[in-house]
C-alpha cells in the first residue's frame, strides 16, 4: 500500500521536507502520516520494504522513516541494497524497530553514511520531529 497525505499548515514555512513513513503495520504508517502533515510535511507511505527501495531510487525525500522489521524485506534488506548501489549514501534514514538490537549492531548500522539516527518504539512523535529538525 502506498499513498501520499498532505495538508497545508499555515504556520510552516513555505518550505517542506517530503518523507517517507516505511512499516508493515498499517496503523503506524497511517499514524506517522497523518501526525507529520499536520505538522505541514509531505508524508508519503509505503508498507513493504521492496516497494519503498523502488520509491527511493525513484523520487527524492528529506528524510525516510524505516522500520527494520518488515517480513520478506526488511529495513536492513533496503539499507544494503541502496549501500550495494552506492545509493545509501545520498538519503537521511532514520531507523525505527521494536526489536531488541545489541548496541554494537546499532552501531554498525548508524555509522553508515545516509543513517541518521536509530529510535526505538514507540517512538515520541516529539523525538521524531527534533531529529528532523537537525
Amino acid at each position: 500500500m502506498c499513498y501520499i497525505l498532505s495538508i497545508t499548515n499555515p504556520c510552516k514555512s513555505t518550505q517542506y521536507m517530503k518523507i517517507l513513513v516505511v512499516d508493515d503495520n498499517v496503523d503506524i504508517t497511517g499514524m506517522f502520516a497523518k501526525y507529520l502533515s499536520l505538522k505541514g510535511y509531505e508524508c508519503v507511505v509505503s508498507n513493504t520494504g521492496q516497494n519503498a527501495l523502488s520509491m527511493i531510487k525513484n523520487q527524492s525525500f528529506d528524510y525516510v522513516i524505516l522500520d527494520m522489521s518488515m517480513p520478506e524485506f526488511g529495513g536492513l534488506d533496503v539499507i544494503e541494497s541502496l549501500e550495494k548501489e552506492d545509493l545509501l549514501k545520498n538519503n537521511k534514514i532514520i531507523i525505527l524497530t521494536a526489536s531488541s538490537i545489541s548496541n554494537i549492531d546499532i552501531e554498525k548500522i548508524t555509522k553508515k553514511e545516509g543513517i541518521t539516527t536509530f529510535l526505538k518504539k514507540p517512538v515520541q512523535l516529539s523525538e521524531l520531529l527534533q531529529v528532523m529538525s537537525n
